[in-house]
């Protein structure tokens, strides 16, 4: 099952200022930083008749299984400073940064979340000398629920969707208990904005391996959407300043597209749950406003698609080694479907897709709910 809208509104190249290394430089600054690797797929490019088939794999990041540290580290350390002055911007190391903040104790962290970017914040809280409360929907899995717990955390199942989550953790919010999410509404736009800056870390990261290699970067990039910041952030790295920018696909499981049915309807809409897709990560009735005002712009097209591609994409990426959970195929889900489809040769031909196109994915999360892994890719 597959729909899609191919934008006829898309700019290849934004206004404004591109996005800067800053992130990046303070993420370089925290222990346990290393780049991730760029994987080539050769079985996914052959079967697809594609040029190149990368996959950034996202299964390790300062230890945690997802990419979502990233942007919940940068936004955080921007709202304490915003909170408590510049002075907080000058440490050498953690620890340093650590007693700068002392004084300030005690703080807490909360945050809504499916898994990844709860794990996420309760991790930075926990290193921070903070608590942590996170709200997770009741179809969280338990091995994300005890993930979370792991890290120190206070977890509270919420008896609804995600966004009944996160209209539970926007109660809580105090001067000493700081909202961290990377999905925005109005009155709350700098945090959201800030964690999709700190994903850009992952897009210069593949720039430079690239580079390194002597290889040129993407034709088509595919990003996952959800509550729509790392997708915001994919476009904000290929739609300023490149004189040959990629064409970029967003996907959405069929039961939480919300950004596709923006698109249809001209305006942000919200899409009633349940939002039961395995691609868990993704289940987001409404698109965050500061990301929905890139999307509409910066996105070729729209892919929702079901469930059915994901356990054969995630076996493929196994056999290349790559552990990914059912979020982080939800890229090569999107290809395998795209690809092979009754739609194809409209899509091939729209998005100039040949026997020479380099593609780019990012497997966003790991395994964290391994039983249901072993289930679906045997391993």
């Amino acid at each position: 099952m597959i729909r899609m809208y191919f934008n006829p509104f898309v700019t290849r190249h934004l206004p404004g200022e591109g996005p800067t290394r800053a992130p990046m430089d303070f993420h370089k600054r925290l222990p346990g930083y290393a780049p991730t690797p760029i994987i080539p797929v050769p079985q996914l490019s052959r079967e697809l008749g594609l040029g190149q088939v990368w996959v950034k794999d996202e299964s390790n990041r300062y230890g945690l299984p997802s990419f979502k540290i990233l942007g919940a580290w940068w936004a955080t350390y921007r709202m304490l400073i915003k909170h408590f002055g510049q002075s907080l911007e000058s440490w050498g190391s953690l620890d340093e940064f650590r007693r700068k903040i002392e004084s300030k104790l005690p703080l807490k962290l909360i945050a809504a979340t499916d898994g990844n970017h709860g794990r996420a914040v309760a991790r930075i809280a926990s290193l921070l000398g903070f608590g942590a409360r996170i709200f997770v929907p009741a179809n969280t899995t338990p091995a994300r629920v005890e993930a979370i717990a792991s890290e120190g955390a206070h977890v509270v199942v919420v008896n609804g969707s995600y966004e009944d989550a996160l209209s539970q953790a926007r109660i809580e919010q105090s001067p000493e208990t700081l909202l961290v999410q990377d999905v925005a509404w109005p009155g709350y736009e700098d945090i959201p904005r800030w964690a999709v800056e700190g994903y850009s870390t992952i897009f210069w990261e593949i720039d430079d391996v690239l580079k390194e290699r002597g290889e040129g970067g993407p034709d088509l990039v595919v990003a996952q959407i959800g509550g729509g910041s790392f997708a915001a952030a994919a476009v904000r790295h290929y739609r300023r300043g490149l004189q040959s920018p990629p064409r970029i696909i967003g996907v959405e499981p069929a039961c939480a597209a919300s950004t596709l049915a923006s698109m249809e309807a001209g305006k942000l809409v919200t899409i009633p749950g349940p939002h039961n897709s395995i691609m868990s990560g993704l289940n987001c009735g409404t698109v965050s406003i500061t990301a929905w005002a890139v999307l509409k712009s910066g996105i070729d097209c729209f892919v929702a698609i079901g469930d059915d591609r994901v356990a054969e994409a995630m076996r493929f990426l196994a056999r290349a080694g790559l552990a990914a959970g059912e979020t982080g195929a939800s890229g090569a889900a999107c290809l395998l479907e795209l690809l092979n489809s009754p739609q194809t040769e409209m899509a091939r031909q729209q998005l100039e897709i040949g026997h020479s196109t380099r593609v780019l994915l990012v497997s966003t999360e790991g395994a964290t709910d391994p039983q249901a892994f072993r289930r679906m890719v045997g391993e």
